[in-house]
């Protein structure tokens, strides 16, 4: 059980060093965002779940005369640090109303649709619009041809070659990394899993560098996760 909170400690410090604002592609930032609140979502219902579990062992323990567990009030921050969703969204009560929660849904495109004229009565009067707002994901590759201009001094025998943009490294570019180390961490999706999910979208990875990819931000996340214990 110990070992399970150390994981679920070490994936939430994770992801709060992903922002999606960081990345400039408006689609990637709203698919990133949207994972990472399912992610959190399902933290937070696997940790009711297991309340609720202990509960009934507490009444099953209770009922054969043995005590139950005790209360103890965990240490444990709530919620993410990072702000994916909003703080009101997650501690407001399950029972509020649906519509309220569309207020922090962002609206990437709106859509007006007509109903068939021939079906309307002659009578009919226009009552303005009902709305209702459908979330959706697209996921397409993003693969850019960076010409990187070359120069040559003769002079001092030196070429000087443009840098790539932060990020964009190793043959892949930051949000294609953000999106495997959330589905691999975050997800518990496996790396044969991951590679064929890459490949459906077509991204080509080669198990090699997914492994690489995911040990190397694994210890960087170590480090980090270290850094922030140390006292001061």
């Amino acid at each position: 059980m110990a070992q399970k909170q150390s994981s679920e400690k070490q994936v939430e410090a994770l992801l709060q060093t992903i922002d999606p604002s960081e990345f400039a592609d408006e689609s990637l930032r709203h698919a990133l965002t949207v994972l990472l609140n399912v992610i959190e979502q399902q933290q937070l219902e696997i940790k009711q779940l297991r309340e609720e579990n202990q509960k009934l062992r507490d009444e099953n323990n209770r009922l054969k005369g043995e005590q139950g567990k005790p209360d103890i009030k965990s240490n444990k921050p709530k919620g993410f640090k990072s702000n994916h969703s909003s703080e009101k969204e997650r501690h407001t009560p399950k029972k509020h109303a649906k519509s309220s929660k569309n207020e922090y849904i962002k609206v990437d495109r709106t859509e007006i649709l007509d109903y068939p004229a021939s079906e309307l009565p002659p009578d009919a009067q226009f009552k303005g619009y009902e709305e209702v707002i459908i979330q959706d994901i697209s996921l397409r590759t993003d693969n850019v041809l960076f010409r990187k201009e070359k120069y040559y001094s003769p002079s001092e025998g030196k070429t000087y070659l443009a840098s790539l943009p932060t990020g964009y490294d190793g043959e892949f570019g930051p949000g294609i990394k953000a999106l495997v180390m959330s589905l691999y961490y975050g997800g518990n999706m496996t790396q044969g899993k991951l590679r064929e999910f890459l490949e459906n979208i077509g991204i080509s990875m080669s198990a090699g560098y997914l492994s690489n990819l995911l040990i190397k931000n694994l210890y960087q996340f170590n480090m980090k996760l270290h850094r922030i214990e140390l006292p001061g």
